[in-house]
């Protein structure tokens, strides 16, 4: 597994850009509470660990995964967001919705990506069990959404450095 050994929380603060000039917004799935909250909070603490402001931070809940590039669409289409977040969990059933669902919130939020030249980090956990996803979001592999956190920041910086 490619999180068997990594600690998801890990990383080199002195390699972070400061992120006190920037906004994020994230989009939530309420689809497994219990993971993508978990997810929201190890985002959001990363964030602000590394300078964003609590006022630039747009935390809006969606009802499922499936929801979550529309989300960012009307996020970037309605708010000066400079990078988002995209958190959802889906966790493999008996049923081949699990694909679907995998892969139309993939392909959607890369159309987000390019249509507003926007990054819009994934972090939707897609895991066989609910364990998986417990240990990916804050348990023995650390928290997914300080690693996609730290993703959104670093690409937003560099944006705006090519930018400039």
């Amino acid at each position: 597994m490619a999180t068997e050994n990594k600690d998801l929380s890990y990383y080199d603060k002195n390699t972070i850009p400061n992120g006190e000039n920037y906004s994020f917004g994230i989009v939530v799935s309420e689809w497994n509470p219990q993971i993508t909250n978990a997810l929201l909070d190890g985002a959001k603490k990363a964030l602000l660990e590394n300078g964003v402001k609590e006022k630039n931070i747009i935390v809006k809940y969606l009802p499922g995964t499936f929801e979550l590039p529309l989300g960012a669409q009307l996020l970037f289409e309605n708010t000066d967001v400079d990078g988002q977040i995209a958190i959802g969990s889906v966790i493999q059933g008996e049923t081949k919705h699990f694909d679907f669902v995998c892969h139309g919130v993939t392909q959607g939020l890369v159309d987000v990506n390019l249509k507003y030249n926007k990054p819009v980090i994934f972090c939707v956990l897609t895991d066989n069990t609910m364990q998986q996803a417990i240990d990916r979001s804050g348990g023995k592999h650390g928290n997914k959404g300080i690693e996609c956190a730290i993703a959104a920041l670093k690409m937003v910086d560099l944006q705006h450095t090519l930018r400039n």
